[in-house]
C-alpha cells in the first residue's frame, strides 16, 4: 500500500484510568473516521505524567505486558477499525520497570515492543527514578500499512535514534511524547526547539514523522507542569504539514505516498553517501571512539 494516512492525537489526562482510555479511544475512532491508517497516541496516556515526583506509590501503576489492560483494549479496537496503534505503557517486568511501547497491527496482532532507550532526569522529569534504560535496542515494525520506527519522548532529541531506525528500514518515524513547562524556569519554552529537532530528523532521513504530545496542567507533590501540546506531522523534507494547538484536545492527519517518498529519498543520496568508517567518535560518550 503506497498511500498511508497517519494521525496524531493529543489530550489531557486525569487519575481516572478508565476515563483516559475512553478519551483515547474516542480520538482514535475520530482519526479512523477521517481515514487514518496509523494513529499515534501520546506517551503514558493512561495516567497523568507521574514522573513529576519521586513517589514509590507510582510503581503500582505499572503492569506486565502480557495481558496488559490497555494493550488488550486497544488490540480489540485496532482489529475493529483496521488501524495500526502504537500503545505506550508503564511496564513491570520482574524487578524492573520500563517506559514501553507495544506495536499493535491492524488485525489486532502484537508485533512486539520497544523499551525507551534514553531516560531523562531533571526538575519535574524524574524518569530515572522509575524506568530502567531500555534493553530492546531500536525497533522497526513491519505493519500492514508501513514499516514504522517508534521511539519515546526523550529519545526524540537524539539524531542517532532516528538514523538507526531509518537504517533499519523505517518508512515513517513516530514519537509519543510528554513534554511541557520547565518547573525550574517558567520563562523557558522548548516547544519550538522540540519541533525543530524532530523536523531535522525527518529532513535528514528523508521520511515523514509524527509526534503526539499531551495537553493540560498537572499538579504533583512538588511541581506543577503545563504540557504544551503542539503535536505535529512533518513531511519527508521536514516541513510541518499538520499541527495541533497548545491546549485543545485534537486529532490531526496527513497522507503520504510512501513510494514517492522512497524514490525521493533514494535520489537524494544521503544514505548512498554515508561514511560509517568515519563515525567512530559517536561510539563513545566523549568522542574518542
Amino acid at each position: 500500500m503506497s498511500k498511508v494516512t497517519v494521525a496524531a492525537t493529543q489530550m489531557a489526562c486525569s487519575w481516572d484510568r478508565e476515563a483516559n482510555m475512553a478519551r483515547a479511544e474516542k480520538l482514535i475512532r475520530e482519526a479512523a473516521a477521517r481515514g487514518a491508517n496509523v494513529i499515534l497516541i501520546q506517551e503514558l496516556f493512561e495516567t497523568p505524567y507521574f514522573c513529576k515526583d519521586h513517589s514509590t506509590q507510582h510503581f503500582e501503576l505499572a503492569k506486565p505486558l502480557e495481558g496488559h489492560p490497555a494493550v488488550e483494549r486497544f488490540r480489540e479496537l485496532a482489529r475493529e477499525l483496521e488501524v495500526v496503534l502504537p500503545v505506550s505503557v508503564f511496564e513491570h517486568s520482574s524487578n524492573v520497570f520500563y517506559n514501553s511501547m507495544v506495536m499493535v497491527d491492524a488485525d489486532g496482532a502484537v508485533l512486539g515492543s520497544y523499551r525507551k532507550s534514553h531516560i531523562p532526569e531533571g526538575p519535574g522529569y524524574h524518569e530515572k527514578f522509575y524506568f530502567s534504560p531500555g534493553d530492546t535496542g531500536f525497533k522497526v515494525f513491519d505493519t500492514k500499512f508501513a514499516k514504522l520506527g517508534v521511539a519515546i519522548c526523550w529519545d526524540q532529541w537524539f539524531p542517532e535514534t532516528a538514523r538507526c531506525m531509518a537504517l533499519m528500514g523505517a518508512e515513517i518515524l513516530l514519537y509519543p511524547t510528554a513534554i511541557g513547562s520547565e518547573p525550574q524556569d517558567a520563562s523557558l519554552d522548548s516547544s519550538a526547539h522540540w519541533q525543530r529537532t524532530m523536523q531535522g530528523h525527518a529532513a535528514a532521513n528523508v521520511m515523514p514523522l509524527v509526534a503526539s504530545n499531551r495537553i493540560g496542567t498537572e499538579t504533583g507533590d512538588k511541581y506543577t507542569m503545563t504540557f504544551y501540546g503542539s503535536s505535529f506531522i512533518a513531511s519527508a523534507t521536514g516541513e510541518k504539514i499538520a499541527e495541533a494547538d497548545r491546549s485543545s484536545e485534537s486529532v490531526i492527519t496527513a497522507t503520504f505516498d510512501l513510494d514517492a517518498v522512497r524514490r525521493y529519498r533514494q535520489a537524494w543520496g544521503v544514505f548512498r553517501d554515508r561514511r560509517p568508517d568515519l563515525y567512530y567518535p559517536i561510539l563513545s560518550l566523549d568522542g574518542r571512539g
